[in-house]
């Protein structure tokens, strides 16, 4: 037999088994988000996160997922912000969030009913946002959005606060120390 012959034997074997850097990447959630949000295990990193000092990140939620029965993603990323902070020893009253919501992202606020009558499904994003507020996030969606788009005030889950705007919000949260995600 050929060596090449040999090699191309062996090499489904060979690309099947996991290097030991793919063994070791296994993400988990929790521990304040159980239901979305994994995140990987950094050991020893080189830039440290200091433990004594309070994150408060505002996220901006403006685009609608792809299809109407998929979780938005910010929704994801603010339960891995949350996490990750959580499982780098980060005490929970010292890693604060905010969420807020405009543009097509605005109907996905809706509750359980209004969001069926809409798109026909349930709301994906219901049982996180609760889970998320839980949590101690704000979840504010901009009133110029709901006025614009017709979204109707009374069908948007009652743990969502309502802003004059998403420029107000942005501008509140600020002031009040959290620093606005930069993507």
């Amino acid at each position: 037999m050929r060596p090449s012959s040999a090699f191309s034997l062996l090499l489904p074997f060979v690309c099947v088994l996991p290097s030991p850097t793919q063994a070791q990447m296994s993400s988990s959630t929790g521990p304040v988000i159980h239901s979305a949000g994994p995140v990987f295990e950094i050991s020893a990193p080189e830039f440290a996160t200091p433990l004594d000092q309070e994150y408060k990140l505002a996220f901006e939620m403006a685009q609608a997922a792809d299809s109407p029965d998929q979780l938005n993603v910010v929704l994801n990323t603010v339960a891995r912000y949350l996490n990750m902070h959580g499982q780098a020893g980060l005490p929970a009253d010292q890693v604060t969030a905010a969420v807020v919501v405009h543009g097509t992202a605005g109907w996905e606020v809706l509750d359980h009913d209004a969001y069926r009558e809409k798109h026909g499904v349930d709301n994906p994003n219901a049982a996180l946002i609760k889970e998320l507020v839980a949590a101690g996030v704000k979840v504010i969606l901009c009133g110029q959005t709901a006025s614009a788009r017709g979204i109707p005030r009374d069908r948007v889950m009652e743990e969502v606060q309502v802003a004059l705007s998403a420029m107000t919000a942005f501008l509140v949260l600020q002031e009040q120390g959290f620093r606005v995600n930069p993507w």
